[in-house]
């Protein structure tokens, strides 16, 4: 692979970056997640099948690390008795670029039976999808073309997936008004842990 053809694809990821639709749904899902899992002391459960699932499952541990109480559910798991889980105060974030991922849709149905009143949270593709349909809010990727060889491979989809993820953590810890110091005691190991009382100890 050539510099000329690691340049094209960074420019094919980051134009896809750069196209992500930005309406007032980002400050409504914010709004949501602050509702119920800062004032109702809810949960943020994440879930997507495949790719995506590693995506909702990196989204959870990043909210968890910055104050916003968050875990992933396995949409398959959640059939086999991990839907227990499941509380009625609880927000739920799915990602699917398909918005059609079967797993989700019944994910959906079958959480209803626990909690009829849930809310979603939909990362997709497709707006105009079923599981986007279902949602409270839908957060459209802009559906980008993958820089895989084969347009296949999910590549520059998760990476918009991500930063819209990145784009609610980022927009809930200043609506929570997250600190240093908040962050120092989530993180009592490694560089960013020391790196953050550091920082506290100069405020």
């Amino acid at each position: 692979m050539t510099k000329e053809d690691i340049s094209c694809l960074l420019e094919q990821e980051a134009e896809a970056v750069r196209n992500i639709p930005i309406t007032g749904s980002y400050e409504e899902a914010v709004e949501l997640i602050y509702k119920y899992i800062h004032e109702q002391g809810g949960t943020l459960i994440t879930s997507g099948m495949g790719k995506a699932g590693q995506i909702a499952m990196n989204i959870a541990t990043t909210f968890s690390s910055t104050g916003t109480p968050s875990y992933f559910l396995h949409p398959s798991e959640a059939q086999h008795g991990d839907l227990g889980i499941v509380r009625k105060n609880d927000l739920m974030l799915l990602i699917s670029n398909s918005g059609k991922t079967r797993e989700l849709i019944e994910l959906v149905d079958l959480t209803r039976g626990i909690a009829p009143d849930m809310e979603f949270i939909v990362i997709t593709g497709n707006p105009e999808s079923a599981l986007a349909q279902e949602a409270s809010v839908c957060l459209p990727t802009g559906a980008p073309g993958e820089v895989c060889a084969l347009g296949l491979t999910p590549t520059t989809s998760t990476t918009v997936m991500t930063v819209i993820g990145d784009i609610l953590v980022v927009g809930t810890m200043r609506r929570i008004g997250f600190t240093n110091r908040d962050y120092a005691i989530r993180h009592h190991g490694g560089y960013l842990g020391s790196k953050s009382r550091e920082q506290c100890e100069k405020e």
